[in-house]
């Protein structure tokens, strides 16, 4: 009985640090991301450009409907492309079945090279449509289906496929079941295989390779990755029927001596020649292939050492094999490799690279031949690039994405640029405050510009190609959210903890927000480096915030030094070698500027959540500020970056390599090369838990291993600490469709601990068929 009284006094004191407010599911639930996508239809015109020509279609729905329209940018028109009353009228008549004119969803809409008759699919059979006569005719065919099989790989004309077979590669003439297949490579094993999926044990089943054709038809070339001494990962697929089963993967770690090794060939389809070419440079080196053009007598490839500091950019003869190193990209600590392009110009005359050389992302132009550097595309400014839009290689110019360069303008916001490749003519020509996405045309004369923010309705306006508007094509309609009350989120910045560096941010209020209310602050996060956790495009849910914040919280995402290449190289490699600590006093600092700011803020209730990466940086805000943090939901984390996948590790993390001189049996002296990663892991300090933790993984995540979370769990039991843990059963690395139950399962957990609202059995919503 002293234990019960004791008890009901402790709540008494505890009870006041929470809020007085009940957390509102029904709010949350309404305004939860299934429910929210059904009031939102089209943000964006994707544009379909007519052949050699600057017209273009598109479709785009609002609460009246789905509508089709042709646009010609040269007369400044925008016309329907029927009227869905007549279109659906003769659908209907033609198929002998009642269709929705509000809502028309045919399938496989494409535009023939006549410019005038589009085809489309209804139930497997083809429909044509004319343009001008308006008048919709069925297929010859009742059955005609693509017949094109998802194991080949087709050449340009279709005339032949290649695919893989008991590992190895086979020829065959398409579309001709009589064909006889030819052998053009004997060589393939599993986990060496010339198909994409090297793993698989099937005997006799096609595959699709992992080759690629030159486009003049007279050259294949394959890039194999050797993986059969990469030792083995598995996990356990528990809702196998009627036996759980073991999968096993192939999964090479951070500073492992057996990883996978680059291989190249190119084959002669007249002679079935080949050519293994001599690509050996770096221990361990990564490669990516290039096609020039139109040729097949060269290609390019890229070659990246293991640690990540050094690119190569070579050409290969592709009649001898021989290879020519062009230049080489040193860059410390390392180059972040999804950020590299390389665009070949005329046949390989011309190369563009993009390089942070000078702590920017910039473009050069490079001779394809001798490889001397030609002169800087971007020469404007200290910004960076981002992805090439499109090359006018007849009038030399180059259009781009640019971030930073505006001053006044969020860096995160992608701008549109064009500059002549030799440097000169550098102009903006999309730098509305906003993020910008751009379809161009292929005479490069006018592109379709949609840009929107988190705190701006998206808009499609198209435009010359020096950025005048010709034409307003489209803006979202938001009327059904606005009708339920939904609410765009806020944007602020704030500083870094070293009270210089800006970082920007996102936050989510409750949608009956008062003022003078107190409410917890819960912090979603996502470490990077190669992407930060705040949506800066538009977005009505916010990943999960937007629900979250209904429940009576502000939810907030921010960026944080080291999270995004967005911005300049020093701030996207401030991580490195501390990948799990980088980003958290900058998070802990943000919050409080917030605080500082914000009276309706509740410091002594903060909360943190994040998956995978963010998964693993939210545990460890609460193990590194055990004071700060109150609670954590931290899904399918990488606790252990020792477990996790090579390349994010050593890349980020760091890895050395290590030179020993040995000697053989005979006496003979060689080096062993071995490799010493550089790891921090959330186990190691789970003694310092003080407040509510809980981790959730999927049993079957064949990305971040659920070791991660168990190495973690195991740390926290021998430290005695009290902690939640939740298998996802049989989900992947995502949860897929039980994402709705973690998300309510989230909700119920941040309730209790920093609102006080505890809540049992309550029966959670899913989600038709799961």
């Amino acid at each position: 009985m002293r234990k019960i009284i004791l008890l009901v006094i402790l709540a008494l004191f505890v009870s006041p640090a929470f809020s007085q407010h009940k957390a509102d599911f029904k709010a949350a639930e309404k305004f939860k991301s299934t429910n929210l996508r059904k009031m939102l239809k089209t943000t964006r015109v994707n544009p379909r450009w007519f052949k050699d020509s600057d017209k273009f279609w598109y479709s785009y729905t609002t609460t009246e409907g789905k509508k089709f329209y042709m646009v010609d940018p040269a007369r400044k028109t925008k016309s329907m492309l029927f009227d869905n009353f007549d279109f659906a009228a003769q659908l209907s008549e033609l198929t002998s079945k009642p269709w929705d004119h509000r809502n028309l969803s045919m399938k496989a809409w494409k535009l023939e090279d006549d410019n005038k008759t589009f085809t489309f699919m209804v139930d497997s059979i083809d429909y044509h449509f004319d343009i001008n006569s308006k008048l919709i005719t069925k297929g010859d065919s009742t059955e005609k289906a693509d017949k094109r099989t998802n194991w080949a790989t087709y050449s340009p004309d279709s005339t032949y496929i290649t695919y893989a077979k008991n590992y190895d590669l086979y020829m065959m003439k398409a579309d001709d079941p009589d064909s006889t297949e030819i052998l053009l490579a004997d060589d393939g094993e599993r986990w060496f295989s010339y198909g994409f999926d090297r793993g698989d044990t099937t005997k006799d089943k096609r595959f699709r390779a992992a080759a690629r054709w030159f486009k003049d038809e007279s050259k294949i070339y394959v890039s194999r990755s050797d993986s059969r001494k990469v030792k083995e990962l598995f996990v356990i697929d528990d809702l196998s029927n009627p036996r759980p089963e073991v999968e096993i993967y192939k999964y090479a770690m951070p500073g492992e001596q057996d990883v996978p090794q680059s291989y190249l060939s190119i084959f002669d389809i007249p002679s079935k020649d080949r050519i293994d070419v001599d690509i050996d440079k770096y221990i361990d080196q990564t490669i990516r292939p290039y096609l020039p053009g139109e040729t097949s007598d060269r290609m390019f490839m890229t070659r990246q050492n293991r640690t990540n500091d050094s690119i190569d950019v070579v050409s290969i003869n592709t009649n001898t094999g021989e290879l020519k190193e062009l230049f080489t990209d040193a860059n410390y600590p390392y180059i972040y490799s999804p950020n590299v392009q390389l665009s070949i110009l005329n046949e390989g005359e011309d190369l563009i690279w993009w390089s942070e050389r000078n702590g920017w992302g910039q473009l050069y132009l490079y001779d394809g031949n001798t490889g001397a550097l030609k002169n800087k595309i971007t020469n404007s400014g200290y910004f960076v690039t981002g992805r090439i839009q499109q090359v006018d290689t007849v009038g030399r110019k180059v259009y781009f994405v640019g971030r930073g360069r505006e001053q006044g303008v969020d860096p995160y916001y992608a701008l549109m640029y064009k500059a002549n490749l030799d440097g000169s003519g550098f102009r903006p020509i999309s730098t509305e405050p906003a993020n910008h996405f751009m379809s161009m045309s292929e005479s490069a004369k006018y592109y379709v510009d949609n840009y929107s923010a988190v705190d701006m309705v998206p808009k499609s306006v198209l435009k010359d190609s020096n950025g005048n508007v010709i034409m307003d094509l489209e803006t979202a309609d938001l009327s059904l959210l606005h009708q339920a009350g939904w609410k765009m989120p806020e944007r602020f910045m704030v500083k870094a903890d070293d009270g210089i560096t800006d970082l920007y941010g996102v936050m989510y209020k409750p949608f009956d927000f008062d003022s003078t209310r107190k409410y917890p602050v819960i912090s979603y996060v996502y470490p990077g480096p190669q992407t930060e956790s705040f949506v800066n495009d538009f977005t009505i849910t916010g990943r999960y915030n937007t629900a979250l914040a209904q429940l009576g919280f502000i939810v907030v995402s921010m960026g944080h030094r080291g999270g995004s290449p967005l911005r300049d190289k020093y701030y996207h490699t401030y991580g490195y070698e501390n990948l799990r600590d980088y980003a958290l006093a900058d998070d802990k600092r943000s919050l409080e500027q917030l605080a500082e700011r914000h009276s309706f803020i509740d410091l002594d209730n903060v909360g943190i959540f994040g998956h995978s990466g963010g998964g693993f940086m939210s545990t460890a805000a609460m193990l590194m500020y055990p004071d700060f943090y109150d609670a954590a939901a931290s899904s399918a984390g990488n606790h252990d970056n020792n477990v996790y996948n090579k390349w994010w590790s050593e890349t980020h993390n760091g890895i050395t390599r290590v030179d020993k001189k040995k000697k053989d049996d005979d006496g003979n002296e060689y080096t062993e090369t071995t490799w010493k990663a550089k790891v921090k892991t959330n186990p190691s300090i789970a003694k310092n838990l003080k407040g509510h933790l809980l981790i959730t993984h999927g049993t079957r995540d064949n990305n971040v291993n659920p070791a991660n979370s168990l190495r973690l769990a195991n740390e926290l039991i021998k430290a005695g600490k009290r902690f939640d843990y939740m298998p996802i059963p049989g989900a992947r690395h995502g949860y897929g469709s039980k994402r709705d139950y973690y998300e309510q399962m989230m909700w119920y957990f941040f309730a209790e601990h920093l609102l006080g609202d505890y809540r049992n059995n309550v029966e959670i919503d899913l989600p038709d068929g799961n």
